[in-house]
């Protein structure tokens, strides 16, 4: 099991990265998570979802996405309020405190999903969610600790030396778990090091003489790898040569802006997420992205002033293009009678599109493919996902933005500018981006096959944990050692 002295140290990526070591070596290996709090998600081959990370270990591990890889996703409504997803199906919206007192139940589920995979599999590499140092969420913990020592799991503590303080974190974490749980740990990974691998000598072994316990290896910082996030927004990465513009909204809970990673490959576009108290730059498209609860976050696009801009930036002629909650958004009003995201009620919507969203607790969950923009010059296979709590209607629907099948999907205005679609990953497919971007007014784009990319980061990864971790000290019973393939 793989814990971290904080979120983003890096559990995620490396998890990944043995994984794919694992699977080079013919090992059937498999990914899992107990719990994860996201709302970046996928929808598995057996018709559950989990969270998108582990969909991303499952590809570096060669094998399908199952529901038995994240039992547990909390996806947050608010603050304090989130759906619990048990076993790849929506089973609760609770309150923070209401779970506290459900996980003990939870607990037989999230074990009988790993008894299931390690029946299947010859490994499985475990991801911890936050840090087990978290002593105010010690009871009943599935997440960390209280995972390893129920399934009797070894763990290794990878921490980040980017952020600073990276020996404090360790000890710091050490300090804060039982002697038993300290005994658990069998070493440490420090993650993302730049710079002269001697300045860090002194300090690794000062670590080693503390703890009693090795550091099994420094991993570098990997710049440019394009592997699907957990949950937090990419870093901003302005392009001097931008030839063309993305603006994203972000409000409160936005879910699933993965969406945007194969635009922000794509040479000569730059996406710009923008964030609380920041106006909407000009643009040449504005993408509105997916919402765990879209009533609030439409509020909350008001509050920011952004509706005015979505206008003002259609009348001079920019495009705009609404995924899963933002398609909801772009309709005359969003019913949510059960309160199934909040407190029950409708919204008036901004009127772009002759549509209407009733929100039903079922929610909809499948893999599809097709064609975007049916009928139109820019006509291009995509393929994607639907996770969706929402059934839209409307005149709208009439021209569709793309065709699942041979059934029609989403909309788009009749002046052509707004288009909008319940399907996420539409642009991760490079002959679908390149149309969209066409669409947009970004001819002759070149589209960016997310997949080449994601897997070839995946393989750079791996080649790093080949030869940066002692593999034979860390995977003994695997009989796991660098081979000459890895570059």
């Amino acid at each position: 099991m793989v814990q971290g002295t904080s979120s983003g140290a890096g559990k995620s990526t490396l998890v990944a990265g043995l994984c794919r070591v694992l699977a080079r070596r013919g090992v059937r290996v498999a990914p899992f998570k107990p719990q994860n709090m996201s709302l970046n998600s996928a929808v598995t081959a057996d018709g559950g979802e989990i969270g998108r990370a582990q969909a991303l270990q499952a590809i570096a591990a060669r094998t399908e996405p199952r529901t038995d890889m994240n039992p547990v996703l909390l996806k947050p409504s608010s603050d304090t309020r989130a759906q619990v997803i048990l076993c790849g199906k929506p089973y609760a919206d609770l309150e923070a405190g209401k779970f506290f007192s459900l996980k003990e139940k939870l607990l037989p589920e999230v074990l009988a999903a790993f008894a299931r995979l390690c029946e299947q599999f010859e490994a499985v590499i475990v991801e911890g969610a936050g840090s087990p140092a978290e002593v105010n969420l010690r009871a009943s913990d599935i997440a960390n600790m209280g995972f390893a020592e129920a399934a009797d799991c070894p763990v290794l503590l990878v921490a980040d030396i980017d952020r600073g303080g990276v020996f404090a974190h360790i000890v710091g974490t050490l300090d804060c778990l039982s002697l038993p749980e300290q005994n658990r740990i069998e070493g440490f990974v420090i993650n993302r090091f730049r710079g002269d691998r001697r300045l860090l000598e002194p300090g690794i072994a000062w670590l080693q003489e503390k703890t009693g316990k090795p550091v099994l290896g420094v991993l570098p910082y990997l710049h440019g790898l394009a592997l699907d996030a957990e949950d937090a927004l990419p870093e901003p990465a302005p392009r001097k040569d931008s030839a063309f513009v993305v603006a994203v909204p972000v409000y409160p809970r936005i879910s699933n802006h993965t969406d945007l990673d194969a635009l922000r490959a794509t040479p000569g576009v730059e996406v710009r997420f923008i964030g609380p108290g920041q106006a909407l730059p000009h643009a040449d498209l504005i993408v509105l992205a997916g919402s765990k609860n879209t009533r609030a976050d439409l509020e909350h696009l008001r509050r920011e002033g952004w509706d005015d801009a979505i206008l003002r930036h259609l009348r001079y002629g920019g495009k705009l293009v609404g995924l899963c909650g933002g398609m909801q958004m772009l309709g005359r009003w969003i019913h949510d009678p059960d309160g199934v995201e909040g407190v029950p009620g409708s919204s008036r919507g901004l009127d772009l599109l002759d549509l209407e969203t009733s929100l039903r607790p079922q929610k909809q969950l499948r893999n599809v493919s097709g064609t975007v923009l049916p009928g139109s010059r820019h006509a291009a296979a995509f393929s994607g996902y639907e996770i969706h709590m929402g059934v839209s209607h409307g005149a709208a629907l009439e021209r569709p933005a793309l065709r699942v099948g041979e059934q029609p999907e989403g909309a788009r205005s009749e002046d052509d500018r707004v288009l909008a679609t319940y399907v996420h990953g539409l642009f991760d497919r490079a002959e679908a981006c390149a149309a969209l971007l066409a669409w947009a007014g970004y001819c002759g784009a070149p589209g960016i096959g997310l997949e080449a990319q994601r897997e070839a980061s995946i393989e750079r990864l791996a080649d790093q944990v080949e030869a940066e971790l002692d593999l034979d000290r860390l995977l003994p019973s695997l009989d796991v050692k660098p081979c000459a393939s890895a570059s």
